[in-house]
Order: structure tokens, then C-alpha cells, then sequence
């Protein structure tokens, strides 16, 4: 398997992992909605705000994570982890816990602070995250499921309590997604 660092060329490719894998696991609404939320950000990606990373097997996208700038009105570096994909036929093998602890690294290698993520903590949970109070850190947006906002320090120190709600990328800026 190789891991790469992807850029908007691999929009095509992306999207379609997306589609594939969320109308196969959440319904074709679903399926949809997660595609075009993946266009928009790798259409966008900079390698700063906005990083995509996938891992192919045999010249093809098998699995892909986000990884969005939450910005603050103080010096901290926190990213936030989604949307995350596996293609369905390579899901149970560790693939997708594999990508993410590998980028997970790529973020400590650029002094990141700490990752989020909004998600089921049963899975994140097996890659460090643990729920997070909105009293450490705010979600950008109201959350449906307060139960699913995890969180990890890449530093090897606790979270940092940040007494303000950040911003996200403008494409996460919807509450559908929350």
C-alpha cells in the first residue's frame, strides 16, 4: 500500500470513494450528501488548511481523511479529522485506523496541537480520541450528538481548554454536518 499526501487533481477519484462508501454504509442521501462535501474540500485542498491524504492499493484510492484547520484567536494549532473513507471491500482489515495513526503522525511533524474529530467514539477510540468536553474545545457548530466529539492531544500533554468557539473551513460551515 502506498500513502500519499493528495492534491485536487485526485478529485474525481475522491469523490467517488466517498459516494461509494457512504451510500453502501448510510443510504444513497447520505452517499450523496458526504460526495459533494468531499468535492468541495479536495477541490479546496492547500496542504494548510484544508489536507487530504489516501492510501492506494494496485494504482487505486482505497481509503481517504481530511484533515481542516479550526481556527482561533489564539496561537494553537488544531485540526479536525473528516470525513474519513474506506472502500467498503477493504473495511475490518485496519486500513482506516492505519491512514489515520499515519497522518495523526504527519500532524505532530507540523507542531500540531490537537486533532477532533465528530464521530463514533467506538471507532476514533481505537486511534486515541476520547470524548471531549465543549468545555476544552467548542465544536465550530451547535452538535446533534455531543457524544461524538473526541478529541487527542498530539503533543503528549493534555488539551489545552481554548475559551472560544473556532472557525472552520467554510465548507464544514453548514449544520448539517453537525
Amino acid at each position: 500500500m502506498i500513502h500519499q499526501i493528495l492534491d485536487k487533481s485526485k478529485q474525481k477519484e475522491v469523490e467517488e470513494l466517498f459516494t461509494s462508501v457512504f451510500t453502501s454504509s448510510e443510504g444513497e442521501k447520505e452517499g450523496r450528501l458526504i460526495a459533494n462535501l468531499s468535492s468541495q474540500l479536495v477541490s479546496n485542498i492547500d496542504n494548510n488548511e484544508i489536507i487530504c491524504f489516501g492510501v492506494y492499493e494496485n494504482k487505486t484510492l482505497i481509503g481517504s481523511v481530511f484533515f481542516t484547520r479550526l481556527q482561533f484567536s489564539m496561537p494553537i494549532q488544531v485540526f479536525m479529522l473528516a470525513p474519513v473513507a474506506v472502500s467498503t471491500e477493504h473495511q475490518g482489515k485496519g486500513i482506516g485506523q492505519a491512514l489515520i495513526n499515519y497522518r495523526l503522525n504527519e500532524l505532530k511533524n507540523r507542531s500540531v496541537n490537537a486533532a477532533v474529530t465528530y464521530g463514533d467514539p467506538s471507532f476514533y477510540s481505537k486511534v486515541g480520541f476520547q470524548v471531549l468536553s465543549e468545555n476544552v474545545i467548542q465544536a465550530p457548530l451547535k452538535l446533534s450528538m455531543p457524544f461524538g466529539w473526541l478529541g487527542q492531544s498530539l503533543r503528549g500533554e493534555s488539551i489545552t481548554t481554548i475559551n472560544e468557539r473556532p472557525v472552520c473551513v467554510k465548507e464544514f460551515n453548514d449544520p448539517v454536518y453537525w
